[in-house]
């Protein structure tokens, strides 16, 4: 199949986006659009972008994540997103929040575009959210944090973690409250 698709404008550059896993069945119809050189290759629908590649995370100026549903052991996974996907990302707008995923057991951020963000959530910039999001991770996977207090360990971080997301407190403000 030829996919003749222009990506929509901007769909690269300064963009946060969330693919989510597929098989590679799913490109082996398609004629590659793009090929960078990290060696990631790019395939336009009108539905949106497939992307094979062996990194995610930060690229270049755009932060896209993959939800690795386990379907390869292959170091090259695909992705896909659909163009309504790609939010604006830039570095003094609060465009981010965090949000617990307790079935991963990880903490990961999110766009305000996210159809799912419930308001709840402060959103912070880039940066802030960095901050917090390493913040919060430490609560969730350390517990060396917690030899000072003598409430349950998982009780405490859900509170803690829920401060985290939910105020502007500090951290050492947040542990404070709980002492």
């Amino acid at each position: 199949m030829i996919n003749h698709f222009r990506p929509i404008p901007n769909s690269f550059k300064n963009t946060f986006c969330v693919f989510e896993e597929v098989s590679f069945q799913s490109i082996k119809d398609f004629q590659v659009s793009y090929s960078s050189e990290s060696g990631s290759k790019y395939y336009y629908t009108e539905e949106g972008m497939y992307r094979l590649s062996n990194h995610w995370g930060r690229l270049a100026n755009s932060k896209w994540r993959l939800i690795d549903k386990n379907l390869s052991e292959e170091k090259f996974k695909v992705g896909f997103a659909n163009w309504e996907d790609f939010y604006p990302d830039n570095d003094f707008d609060k465009l981010y929040y965090l949000e617990w995923d307790k079935e991963l057991n990880d903490i990961l951020y999110q766009h305000k575009n996210n159809p799912d963000y419930n308001g709840t959530a402060i959103l912070r910039t880039s940066k802030e959210t960095q901050k917090r999001l390493k913040n919060a991770r430490n609560i969730l996977q350390l517990t060396n944090w917690a030899k000072y207090f003598e409430t349950d360990i998982n009780v405490l971080r859900e509170k803690i973690i829920g401060d985290l997301i939910n105020t502007e407190l500090s951290l050492d403000e947040i542990k404070r409250k709980y002492l």
